[in-house]
């Protein structure tokens, strides 16, 4: 379907690729502009530390880190801190000098704690969404312990530092743009929970819990997501559009 709505008569190539782009994924200087929407937060993969229950940083009972002990917010850290450095590395190859990297992203202000940014806190209730379906003998206990949402929030100052390190791009754009204000908490929440459903409940969701809990693990997060209105205040959230180009080494 994407390919059928590019326009026919393009002064551009287009192609599919597959793999991750934390590494390379075209030729070296193919690209002149290369555009994420909202993959950054997603890591290469679930931190090995967190899923290990003999390490300070198990992360037993939770789906995220943003609500977990300081062991295992440093294990996100680091994989997050890792997978930039990879995917700038690789970029900076594909790229040509003076070709531009555009990134739209979610994250959190500068000085947030990671409890309190809004995209962290919606992994939060859907965890305790999770664990209240745990209590009635929906989901078992090694399931939840077994299952961490591989996502991590960045704010200004840590994207700054990661492409600082990597010396290849310049920052030539980086700001926030407002997201539509939705007042009413019974239509957020109902944002919320399709919005968070759409994206997560194939890949992760269902393959880790099975398809006949989704409808009422969703009701659960739908409610908890009314109940918690103020805590999903977006002015506490960051919506990046970040605009870096490609030094000449």
């Amino acid at each position: 379907m994407l390919f059928k709505t590019l326009p026919q008569n393009k002064r551009y190539y287009a192609a599919g690729v597959s793999g991750s782009f934390y590494g390379r994924l075209f030729p070296n200087a193919s690209i002149h502009i290369a555009h994420s929407s909202y993959a950054i937060p997603w890591l290469s993969r679930v931190p090995k530390a967190v899923m290990d229950s003999s390490s300070p940083a198990w992360n037993k009972g939770r789906i995220h880190y943003s609500d977990s002990t300081d062991e295992v917010i440093r294990a996100y850290e680091t994989q997050y801190t890792e997978d930039m450095k990879c995917f700038l590395q690789a970029r900076a190859h594909e790229i040509v000098y003076g070709g531009l990297i555009v990134l739209t992203f979610p994250g959190r202000l500068d000085g947030t704690p990671h409890s309190d940014a809004p995209p962290n806190v919606i992994f939060q209730l859907l965890g305790s969404s999770i664990q209240d379906l745990v209590t009635k003998g929906v989901v078992s206990k090694e399931k939840l312990d077994s299952f961490n949402i591989p996502t991590y929030n960045m704010s200004p100052q840590e994207l700054v530092a990661v492409v600082e390190r990597n010396k290849c791009f310049s920052i030539e754009k980086m700001v926030d743009v407002p997201l539509p204000l939705v007042h009413d908490p019974v239509l957020k929440a109902q944002l919320l929970a399709s919005h968070v459903r759409a994206g997560m409940e194939g890949d992760l969701l269902k393959q880790q819990f099975g398809e006949e809990i989704l409808d009422e693990l969703f009701n659960l997060f739908r409610k908890k997501c009314e109940e918690h209105d103020s805590r999903l205040d977006p002015e506490k959230s960051v919506n990046f559009l970040v605009v870096l180009r490609r030094k000449v080494d």
